[in-house]
């Protein structure tokens, strides 16, 4: 008796249903070649063979003789079928090992296990062998009740609704506090400018006048050291920091729990230091009952989660839109199938309708005018059209004869089909283009690896930049300390100098901070 042996060709450079046909028409001609069945959008080929005639080289090669590009794939495991079965009726663990035992007995079971305190059970087989019918069978047979674990087809790990919604929240609330801060903080620019012009030229004209005294209105001390310009500029950061930046906390505070550090990180310490700090130099200020209103940083925060909600968000959407192109692909699969009994001369000996993902290779399915195709297959009997537009995009309907193949998911048109299943399960072409797009989905692009590699360096880089800042400058602030006074504008000389140089090194680490920020908003 001859052998027969399988294994697994990737093959690349195939485009359409002609390539398939092309190798398989061509392979089966050769010697030792015993079957062959090539899956296009796997890119893989499964071919049975006599190893005393040929090796999987060699098939290779003859693959590659057509113009396609051929690797023998070592891992041969990947054939294997799972199958995950509820058992109901197992009372203690004598049943676990009946059926164990029993399955374990049965050709082409290579591996089960059965967990009695969730009624499951977990079975590896061999498709050329048995399926899972077969396997449900032999659990009926001795005496429990099977069913297969009902998998959620809704793809509802693919939503981003909720995301969208919270990212979209958190950025009309970082907007609607962020523009009047904005306004007022480019308004005091230019009265700032505006002034020192008046300053160098002595005359000044009544308009420079008017625009001069509304400048003062928002430097007015409602009390002593605070200013209308701090106060409103507190106001609307509060409700940013709070609401905008509610996200950015719960994720750095998971990121800092694992000991990593991201971008949530950097945004969080950049924005929380600029705030605490703006608003402790405010209490500050007003305890010492300062003339000159003090260099607050309440603008920092609501620009900073404008921008980075905002590219969350769009992030977000531009994931909702393949996703839900992906939940109507995996809506297209048939959940039922008819699957067939033939006698001689395909005379219809019976027929019976089960769950798809028990029709097994090989297996006979019928599938009636205007029913969809379970899944891939070849014909072996009857004449229709068939509309193949999910897949091809082409909208003529496809003439189908005995011999023709078949794609899961498309719709039988006018004649009734009989089909001899090739691929089923996670084999079809349905299910590995919705594999293909889940993969690109998780899968990053490379830049965005670097990129994060990058920022696990850069944040703890940033920070420590800053210390070296604000100890540098109390240094300096103490051996020289002209230098600070020199840069240290509105310093008066009620205050101590100590405090002028630690407020002043303060001032300059989160300078640092803020403006290393957005540059990592540029890293994403």
């Amino acid at each position: 008796s001859k052998t027969i042996s399988k294994c697994y060709v990737q093959v690349t450079g195939m485009t359409c249903a002609s390539c398939v046909a092309n190798i398989e028409r061509n392979l089966r001609r050769e010697d030792g070649i015993h079957s062959i069945l090539v899956a296009l959008m796997a890119g893989k080929a499964e071919v049975r063979y006599n190893p005393a005639v040929i090796h999987p080289a060699a098939i290779a090669e003859l693959i590659r003789e057509l113009g396609f590009g051929a690797t023998v794939m070592e891992n041969c495991g990947e054939g294997d079928g799972i199958l995950e079965l509820v058992v109901r009726g197992m009372t203690c663990a004598s049943c676990v090992h009946k059926i164990e035992s029993t399955l374990m007995k049965t050709n082409g079971v290579l591996y089960c296990s059965v967990a009695l305190a969730t009624n499951k059970a977990h079975i590896k087989y061999d498709p050329e062998i048995v399926g899972p019918r077969d396997v449900i069978q032999v659990i009926k047979d001795l005496g429990f009740t099977t069913s297969l674990v009902k998998k959620d087809r809704s793809a509802s790990h693919l939503d981003h609704k909720q995301e969208i919604r919270q990212w979209k929240r958190s950025f009309v609330v970082s907007l609607v506090f962020c523009i009047p801060v904005m306004g007022l903080m480019i308004y005091m620019m230019v009265m700032d400018s505006q002034l020192s012009d008046a300053h160098t030229h002595h005359n000044m004209s009544t308009e420079k006048m008017k625009a001069l005294h509304s400048s003062m209105v928002l430097e007015y001390q409602l009390l002593p050291g605070l200013s209308v310009m701090n106060l409103l500029s507190f106001l609307f950061c509060v409700p940013v920091q709070v609401f905008g930046g509610w996200h950015f906390y719960i994720q750095a505070s998971r990121a800092l729990r694992h000991n990593t550090a991201n971008m949530d990180v950097l945004v969080v310490l950049a924005t929380s230091i600029a705030f605490l700090y703006s608003f402790i130099i405010l209490l500050v200020a007003m305890a010492e009952r300062a003339k000159v209103n003090p260099v607050t940083f309440f603008d920092t925060p609501p620009m900073l989660f404008v921008f980075i909600s905002l590219g969350r968000w769009l992030e977000h959407v531009a994931k909702g839109k393949t996703s839900e192109a992906l939940a109507r692909l995996i809506s297209l699969q048939a959940t039922e199938a008819t699957i067939v009994t033939l006698g001689p001369d395909n005379v219809l000996l019976s027929e019976e309708q089960v769950d798809v993902e028990l029709v097994q290779r090989g297996d006979i399915v019928k599938v009636v005018p205007g029913g969809k195709f379970p899944v891939d297959g070849r014909v072996i009997e009857g004449h229709s059209m068939v509309d193949e537009s999910l897949i091809t995009g082409e909208a003529m309907p496809v003439t189908k004869k005995p011999g023709s193949t078949v794609i899961a998911g498309s719709i039988n048109q006018n004649g009734s089909l009989l089909i001899s299943a090739t691929h089923v399960g996670a084999d079809t072409t349905l299910s590995q283009i919705v594999k293909l797009v889940e993969e690109a989905q998780t899968s990053k692009a490379p830049i965005q690896q670097f990129a994060d590699k990058l920022s696990g360096y850069f944040v703890p880089f940033i920070v420590a930049v800053s210390v070296v800042t604000l100890f540098a400058w109390i240094i300096i602030g103490f051996v020289d300390f002209e230098i600070v006074e020199k840069y240290f504008l509105g310093y008066n000389k009620s205050i101590s100098a100590a405090e002028v140089i630690i407020r002043f090194a303060f001032q300059a680490s989160i300078t640092v901070l803020c403006i290393a920020c957005p540059c990592s908003l540029g890293l994403a």
